[in-house]
């Protein structure tokens, strides 16, 4: 099927620049296992797991049943006031898989409405203790946690922000960001150990301005994936929880992308050792394949919404929230099958394992070519950073994405960075390559 023979008219296309995307269109109609087939008949491996969401790897029939099966017997079901089977079975088993006491879970649609749930259970439990003063949010620059208000103003990409000015909430304020360009450019597997405490501007400045008895939450990346996979300092998490731990902040950890075995681990809280108060989900929870996300919160912040409504009347309803499609049924039987065939084939372990494998082809393939500055592998994911071209910034990985995509490979262009994160089902043989395209695109756009 050539694209002409079918209207492009008509769709507004998210995060892409729509005055060129009809001149040189990148149009998937089929994909399976590894690989997509385009519109042209071409195959092209995926190289970033279609956005950090198809770990299992495409068009896997245990997830295609379950979703089929899912249809021909409770297609949907309203969430408010009722339930289904399939969303309790589903809660179950991701909290089940969460560290700590987080054995709660609100469902939603995605990752950015789990960030905006996050925030509002946030405020919702700080005043049923009687703390309502407590309503300032910490994000960090650089930061990525949805295009909603709530998400956008605690995140930290400027693009992302620029436009919405005061609508974006007004009681929040960044931490610093995490990378350090001139002693941790070359990371591969490793927590960079900084000299530096990164977090004394949090405890000596932040917190000072705004009275940490205001704060009622940090929310942080455990790693920054959508700004170009930035690593966190070894020990950074760990002092953040007993700073939070400290003043009574609750700890929120945007796990859209680390979760469900990216970095060779359910969580990258199993990761880095490091229990938050609430962890937001998406993506991989379902393969891709249909939304969901949510929010995992802790007993604590459950038991004191509820105990805080104990004199309530019965039919009162405790939290103010909730999506029409919240716990939707086929989402949560497609969950279910995904986490299950996650475990089963022990995908999390083999991400870890060939993550070992893309870090070496990586540094081993684009380390010292023309305008790299720096290359992060940690888990099955890296980027390679790349010298911005003067006065045209992110033009240079543009230029090597639509490269590389004409080679067969789809990668991920950052800002300067050229994000890989295949699917945890990748073969040596893809990834090297993965890595050779990338390179080769790197330079020819020198």
């Amino acid at each position: 099927m050539a694209y002409h023979d079918f209207n492009m008219e008509h769709h507004w296309l998210p995060f892409t620049p729509n005055r060129s995307f009809k001149k040189d269109p990148r149009i998937f109609v089929a994909a399976d296992g590894m690989h997509f087939t385009t519109h042209d008949g071409r195959q092209v491996i995926d190289g970033i797991s279609s956005l950090w969401c198809v770990g299992a790897g495409h068009n896997r029939k245990p997830i295609n049943e379950a979703i089929k099966k899912q249809l021909d017997t409770l297609d949907y079901a309203t969430a408010f006031q009722a339930s289904n089977d399939q969303a309790f079975k589903a809660a179950e088993l991701i909290a089940g898989m969460a560290p700590g006491d987080l054995n709660k879970v609100l469902f939603c649609n995605s990752g950015s409405e789990a960030a905006d749930t996050s925030l509002k259970v946030a405020l919702a439990y700080h005043r049923a203790r009687g703390e309502g003063h407590r309503n300032i949010f910490i994000g960090r620059e650089k930061g990525y946690h949805g295009v909603g208000f709530g998400g956008m103003s605690v995140g930290g990409i400027p693009a992302n922000r620029k436009v919405y000015g005061a609508a974006l909430l007004p009681r929040v304020d960044h931490m610093r960001f995490i990378h350090d360009p001139v002693n941790h450019a070359y990371i591969n597997g490793t927590e960079p150990v900084w000299e530096e405490d990164l977090l004394l501007e949090l405890e000596n400045r932040i917190l000072p301005l705004h009275d940490p008895s205001n704060v009622a939450a940090i929310i942080v990346e455990p790693v920054a994936g959508s700004a170009g996979w930035y690593l966190p300092p070894k020990g950074y998490l760990k002092r953040l929880r007993e700073i939070c731990d400290r003043h009574g902040i609750l700890l929120i950890f945007d796990e859209v992308i680390t979760g469900f075995g990216r970095l060779g681990t359910g969580f990258g809280a199993d990761y880095y050792g490091v229990v938050p108060d609430m962890l937001n989900f998406a993506k991989c929870v379902t393969n891709g394949v249909i939304p969901l996300g949510g929010v995992i919160c802790s007993d604590r912040i459950y038991d004191g919404m509820m105990n805080a409504n104990s004199g309530a009347p019965e039919h009162a309803i405790e939290f103010f929230h909730g999506y029409t499609y919240s716990g939707h049924p086929v989402a949560c039987a497609a969950a279910i099958a995904t986490l299950n065939l996650l475990k089963e084939e022990k995908l999390y372990e083999r991400a870890g394992q060939m993550g070992k494998v893309l870090g070496d082809a990586m540094h081993g393939a684009f380390k010292g070519l023309p305008n790299v500055i720096g290359i992060r592998t940690l888990g099955l994911a890296g980027a390679v950073e790349l010298a911005p071209i003067a006065g045209a910034p992110g033009k240079r990985a543009y230029d090597i994405f639509m490269e590389c995509y004409h080679h067969g490979v789809l990668v991920r262009p950052a800002a300067d960075n050229i994000v890989i994160c295949p699917p945890y089902i990748v073969e040596k043989e893809q990834i090297d390559r993965i890595a050779n395209v990338v390179a080769d695109a790197i330079r020819k756009n020198a």
